[in-house]
């Protein structure tokens, strides 16, 4: 098939080339040229396992092109997808100007060429809210006579494991009106359901909503382990044993009940503020997800307050540590990351700030160019005053301990994803804090 990714942000170019890599002719289409000319060269612009190796083999294979010129995106395709960003916008909801600008280009592209008898296939991956799909027919229908289908297609890749969830999909959603959308939706999508998981194909509306729905719960799930590890903090309680406790129920499960320092990233923070906004747009108050937000939020700040507990308000002198900055492993993303909100608390209060993260190091140089950064953990132990570890890459679970207490200036660690064991911690050396269970000294404080 002749398929076409409007946009090559992580979601267009993870579509993009799983899809040439099933055998599909895939043009993807970007405004940016300097982008355009580095995918031209196998360079991706993100970070993603296996993504970069993905794109060099498909382009030698010529089946994966990028391009800036619309005429040469929309020309062949027999379906489009519109895989633009949705940033929160300054009110809290979906900025859709980017959508509604690639719907005006493309009506204009039909307009152009009305020859053609097979309409094609517009769909919208981005994710929207409830609406937006049609939204995007009507300003398409306002610029051509050209008949075209109109479908929502909502993506579900976890950055970090983006490539996986794509070629072995739980469910494929599809939202569509015409029989015809469904045939091309399941031509694209049969590749990648032959382990037996649906394709799901339901009305637009639901569709778009499916996104939002996933996503506001696996947020939920979040934060309320998050509020259940500050309950145990209040009352002695140790979340390692109460989480083990809770999801032995086979109701319940256990993914995402790890407690932290909240979700972060491109998609659950805007996706729960839009989800608000949506309440909101039919006057009706999304009590839960509000909340969900705000125990999100709340986290790093008490996370913070810990931290000021143990080593004071007035942090001049102080060098701090931070050991991981993106929002999780496995990706560059450093957007809503908590370690971002503690480096901003932490350069407030006077100290310096040294990191360490094995792939996010330019977009922390881009956002907060005052840190210094560090080549290893090592380095960035080295004279610390305290580590904060705020994402739980493999390579901090089993460290050196005894080169890491070695290098600091103070043995304090602050463990914001709970990898470390607590008695290993005070046996080696550290006074540990963690989240959700009791603080341990050092073995020198203890005895001392």
């Amino acid at each position: 098939m002749h398929l076409t990714m409007v946009g090559t942000g992580y979601v267009g170019l993870v579509t993009g080339a799983c899809l040439a890599e099933s055998g599909n002719d895939v043009c993807c289409l970007d405004i940016d040229p300097e982008k355009i000319e580095k995918l031209k060269r196998g360079e991706s612009p993100i970070y993603e396992p296996g993504l970069a190796e993905m794109l060099t083999h498909n382009i030698d294979g010529r089946r994966l092109t990028f391009t800036t010129d619309t005429e040469e995106a929309y020309r062949q395709a027999e379906a489009i997808f519109i895989c633009v960003g949705t940033p929160t916008d300054a009110h809290g909801g979906s900025d859709l100007s980017a959508i509604f600008t690639v719907a005006r280009s493309i009506g204009a592209a039909l307009e152009s060429d009305p020859s053609s008898d097979d309409p094609v296939l517009i769909v919208v991956k981005s994710t929207v809210p409830v609406g937006t799909t049609h939204q995007v027919q009507e300003i398409i229908q306002s610029c051509t006579k050209r008949p075209f289908l109109i479908a929502n297609n909502p993506e579900f890749l976890k950055e970090g494991d983006a490539i996986s969830d794509f070629s072995k999909p739980d469910r494929v959603v599809c939202g569509i009106e015409d029989p015809r959308a469904e045939k091309i939706l399941n031509r694209v999508y049969q590749p990648f359901v032959r382990q037996g998981h649906p394709i799901l194909m339901m009305d637009i509306p639901s569709s778009e909503m499916v996104k939002y729905a996933s996503n506001a719960m696996l947020a939920c799930k979040i934060s309320f382990i998050n509020e259940m590890a500050h309950l145990c903090e209040l009352y002695g309680a140790d979340i390692s044993n109460v989480r083990q406790g809770m999801c032995s129920d086979h109701r319940i499960g256990n993914q995402f009940f790890y407690p932290g320092l909240g979700y972060g990233g491109s998609c659950f923070p805007k996706d729960t503020l839009a989800v608000m906004r949506m309440g909101e747009g039919k006057d009706w108050h999304c009590q839960l997800n509000t909340a969900v937000h705000e125990v999100n939020q709340a986290q790093r700040q008490r996370f913070w307050k810990r931290i000021e507990s143990v080593m004071g308000s007035d942090l001049k002198g102080k060098r701090l540590a931070f050991w991981g900055v993106s929002f999780k492993p496995q990706t560059d993303d450093i957007r809503e990351a908590p370690a971002i909100d503690l480096m901003k608390a932490a350069l407030a209060a006077g100290a310096s700030v040294t990191a360490y993260d094995p792939v996010a190091g330019p977009n922390l140089a881009a956002t907060l160019p005052e840190v210094e950064q560090a080549k290893d953990l090592y380095a960035a132990a080295k004279g610390a005053h305290a580590i904060i570890l705020s994402t739980e890459w493999n390579e901090f679970r089993t460290p050196d301990l005894k080169r890491v207490l070695n290098a600091m200036k103070d043995p304090i660690l602050f463990d914001g994803r709970n990898i470390f064991d607590p008695a290993l911690m005070q046996k080696s050396g550290f006074e540990y804090h963690s989240i959700g269970r009791a603080s341990v000294p050092s073995t020198a404080t203890a005895a001392s």
